[in-house]
């Protein structure tokens, strides 16, 4: 169980990509109160976990209804996942989202930065391989970790530098670049073993 739990516990970590999103963090609460940064956290935190959750519960069903193989998935879902991780390679650290410090925890923290495409399409990968216990496990972890290093950034942000922060960003993206294409050549294996049908 622990090893299954490691297995899902890895892509989501590069998944969510905190310490990627970390300067956009920055960015976005510079100049804020700690007390109302820390309150942006804890919604974020709510808001991602709430979407990740419901999406995995939902989308397994979803999936089945739309006659939707693991295989098709496994290819759709890799791919989908290298053009964001290529994306986050090549992007600056400007934000492109609107800021309503009311709603700023939610969108665009908690989603898209935190419970995104990526996060969403590893977790439903995950459960095909693993169990919707075990993959639920590691996203709750993996968003409280989230919320740490963001309730960290002050702390990190001097120990890093701007320059530590956009590195550990871009070898993330780079793992999940990795991730990706290891997921579509076992979709592929997948229907090979299986017999290819149209």
């Amino acid at each position: 169980m622990m090893k299954s739990f490691w297995l899902c516990f890895v892509p989501l970590f590069v998944a969510v990509n905190a310490f990627g999103v970390l300067p956009l963090f920055i960015n976005l609460t510079e100049g804020i109160e700690p007390q109302k940064i820390r309150r942006v956290v804890f919604q974020s935190m709510i808001t991602a976990l709430i979407v990740a959750l419901a999406f995995i519960a939902l989308g397994t069903i979803i999936l089945n209804l739309l006659g939707i193989t693991v295989a098709d998935f496994m290819i759709a879902g890799g791919t989908l996942l290298f053009i964001i991780s290529i994306r986050e390679i090549i992007s600056t650290d400007k934000s492109p989202y609107p800021i309503d410090l009311d709603s700023m925890g939610a969108v665009p923290i908690g989603v898209p930065l935190i419970t995104g495409p990526a996060v969403l399409t590893t977790s439903m990968l995950l459960i095909n391989e693993h169990t919707l216990v075990i993959t639920s496990l590691a996203i709750i972890i993996n968003i409280l970790i989230a919320g740490g290093i963001f309730l960290s950034a002050p702390l990190i942000n001097r120990v890093l530098g701007k320059t530590g922060s956009k590195t550990m960003s871009k070898i993330s993206s780079l793992l999940l670049a990795a991730i990706a294409v290891m997921i579509i050549r076992r979709g592929i294996a997948v229907f090979i073993a299986q017999g290819v049908q149209f």
